[in-house]
């Protein structure tokens, strides 16, 4: 099979799909999205036994626990999904909605209307059920989308998308509305990187690995989600059970996610009554510690942190943490490490939450909050095809609205432009 072909093929036919796609009312896509989860109900034990193939590859060519968490598919995640879908059916449509309607003094009626983007290229890796939610957000939004999964959970994705593209099929939706490239090889990257003419955004959702390559070697334009090297700041003055509670759910609630924490900056004055106690929760919810000399002082179990450790997104139950002067020297820390993703203070020192919440740059930052939040659903959106951690046109969850664009509409009467 000629890689190249096989893909250019894929993306004209959702490029196609997307014409239709963007002029369809709500109520078709609307039944479409209730029947694939329906459809995902009635296939649940097909999918299972897909997954199970995959899950029992990654075993014997050792993949980590964090890895297995984020492939592992059961009924109760199953349920999840399709519950996703009918959520999101749910939610208004936001493609014709009239954001802006304005007059000009010639007479002209000038209006900026909500659009799809086109055609979604999803480039993910071990996480299955990015196969349905992407699906469903694109098409809600009229947008076709092609997901090209990560080999790991090759099977896990093409039991899904079998189920779901047949349902929307069936429901009314145009062939290609939903396309899935399932050949794992390097090649069908590179040429879904460079189809500008079919693709009109490119979004990868994994490792900073594939997030650096897609975005160094794409030539279609690329949304950049999910790097979550994300910290937790206890400040002087913060409320320590409070602290300890918000940091034990960021880092162990779901450690293999890019919203958890990575990194716990505790000022020197809290440092000896909270970190000794903090540890021994830690340790025993199987947390592995590393930090600064003077953390490795108030926990003893600690390994001592290296320059990496401070950079590292671990994605497990292993937590840099280190103790510093400032608020200043907390800040200027996340400045060095963070992804822009999500940060919090946990403080009751009102100007030291204002400093915090203007000064770091992040999609998310919060005050006295886990970072676990940064999420679609909890922030109200229904869902999210990833976190965006740039700036140009989406940042933070993205929901239905940052998979749209707007264009303008203009009435006139035979003006001309002197």
């Amino acid at each position: 099979m000629d890689v190249g072909s096989y893909v250019v093929e894929k993306a004209k036919t959702a490029s196609r799909a997307a014409r239709i796609l963007s002029n369809m009312g709500p109520n078709l896509k609307n039944k479409a999205l209730d029947d694939m989860a329906e459809a995902l109900q009635n296939n649940k034990e097909l999918i299972l036994q897909a997954n199970k193939l995959d899950l029992d590859n990654a075993k014997k060519s050792g993949k980590g626990k964090a890895f297995i968490d984020r492939l592992e598919l059961n009924q109760k995640r199953i349920d999840s999904m399709a519950g996703g879908l009918i959520k999101v059916a749910s939610l208004p449509d936001p493609i014709g909605e009239v954001s802006k309607m304005w007059k000009r003094p010639n007479g002209l009626r000038i209006g900026k209307v909500r659009v799809p983007l086109g055609t979604i290229g999803i480039i993910y890796e071990a996480r299955p059920n990015v196969t349905v939610d992407a699906a469903a957000l694109c098409l809600k939004s009229g947008n076709s989308v092609i997901l090209r999964g990560g080999k790991e959970a090759i099977n896990s994705n093409v039991a899904i998308y079998n189920t779901i593209n047949k349902a929307a099929v069936s429901a009314g939706l145009p062939e290609g509305a939903i396309e899935f490239i399932d050949i794992t090889e390097r090649e069908a990257v590179e040429t879904l990187m460079k189809l500008n003419e079919y693709v009109d955004v490119l979004i990868p959702r994994g490792g900073r690995g594939l997030i650096n390559s897609i975005v160094k070697n794409s030539t279609v334009p690329v949304i950049q989600t999910g790097i979550g090297n994300c910290h937790v700041y206890v400040d002087e003055s913060a409320d320590l059970s409070m602290a300890e509670n918000i940091v034990v759910n960021a880092k162990t609630q779901r450690p293999a996610v890019c919203n958890a924490m990575e990194t716990l900056l505790v000022h020197k004055n809290a440092a000896e009554n909270f970190l000794p106690h903090l540890g021994e929760t830690l340790k025993s919810l199987g947390v592995e510690i590393r930090g600064c000399s003077e953390t490795k002082k108030l926990i003893p179990y600690a390994k001592l942190a290296t320059e990496e450790d401070y950079d590292t997104e671990f994605l497990d139950l292993i937590l840099a943490v280190k103790v510093v002067n400032s608020l200043d020297e907390a800040m200027d820390h996340i400045y060095k490490y963070g992804t822009k993703h999500s940060e919090a203070i946990i403080t009751n020192d009102y100007n030291a939450s204002q400093r915090f919440l203007n000064e770091v740059d992040a999609a998310a930052v919060y005050v006295n909050a886990s970072t676990r939040f940064t999420d679609g659903e909890q922030f109200g959106f229904g869902a999210e095809i990833g976190i965006s951690t740039q700036k140009l046109h989406a940042r933070g969850p993205m929901g239905l609205n940052e998979l749209t664009t707007s264009k303008y509409v203009v009435y006139g009467e035979g003006q001309i432009r002197k």
